[in-house]
C-alpha cells in the first residue's frame, strides 16, 4: 500500500480531542469549517476559509477540496507549508494545525490517491460540484449566465476538482474555558512519532 495512506496506522493524541470537539459541536453546521492560510509567492500570508472534508483512510491528513484555477494551488506549489485555524464556539476551543499541504489534481500519478480524489467528489452535493464549472476564479466578474452551467456528472470529476490534503506535523490546542485554561503542543518527529506537552496558555 502507498505511504501517503498507510504511515499512519493510529490515531495521533490531537485527533480524540478534535473528534470530541467535531461532536460536541455537530448542532452548529460552521462547526465544520475553518481558516486555511498558505504562503504567496511574494511571502505575504494569505488565509481563507475551507471546509472539512474527514480524514484520508487511516491516515492523520485532512481532506479539504479546492479549484485548480484558484490562487490557493500557486501558493502551494510555490510553498507546501500552511496552517489551519478551527475554533469551535460551543466548547470553546481551539486548534491550530501546522503541516504540509498536497494537490492532489487530475494528473497526481497516485493511483489510490486518485481513488481518494475521485470519492471526495462523488460525495458533494450537486451545488458544490457545480461550482468548479463555473468561470475562472478570480477573474472580472461574467454575466450571470455563466453560473448556471449544466449539473455535473457525479461519477467523473473535471479537471479543476482538486482533493487538497493537510498533514499537520504540529497541532496546538487551546482550551478557553477553565481558569486557568489549558494549552497543549502535540509534534509528530522525523520518524512520525507524536508527542505532547501542556504548555502555559
Amino acid at each position: 500500500m502507498d505511504e501517503s495512506l498507510s504511515g499512519m496506522k493510529s490515531l495521533t493524541p490531537w485527533r480524540s480531542p478534535l473528534a470530541d470537539a467535531l461532536h460536541r459541536n455537530r448542532s452548529q453546521p460552521y462547526s465544520r469549517y475553518f481558516q486555511l492560510a498558505t504562503v504567496q509567492p511574494d511571502g505575504r500570508p494569505a488565509n481563507r476559509t475551507v471546509v472539512f472534508r474527514g480524514f484520508l483512510g487511516d491516515t492523520n491528513q485532512i481532506k479539504i477540496i479546492t479549484d485548480t484555477r484558484s490562487q490557493k494551488c500557486d501558493q502551494i506549489l510555490h510553498q507546501p507549508w500552511g496552517e489551519a485555524c478551527w475554533y469551535f464556539t460551543q466548547t470553546r476551543e481551539q486548534f491550530r494545525l501546522a503541516g504540509v499541504l498536497t494537490l492532489i489534481d487530475a494528473n497526481y500519478p497516485d493511483p489510490q490517491l486518485q481513488k481518494a480524489r475521485q470519492s471526495t467528489w462523488q460525495e458533494l452535493s450537486d451545488n458544490a460540484r457545480l461550482q468548479f464549472a463555473w468561470p475562472h476564479p478570480g477573474d472580472t466578474r461574467a454575466n450571470s449566465d455563466s453560473f448556471s452551467p449544466p449539473k455535473s456528472d457525479p461519477t467523473s470529476s473535471p479537471p479543476s476538482f482538486c482533493l487538497l490534503l493537510l498533514d499537520p506535523v504540529k497541532v496546538d490546542h487551546l482550551e478557553l474555558r477553565g481558569d486557568p485554561q489549558n494549552r497543549w503542543i502535540h509534534l509528530r518527529s522525523e520518524s512520525q512519532v507524536w508527542s505532547t506537552m501542556a504548555v502555559n496558555p
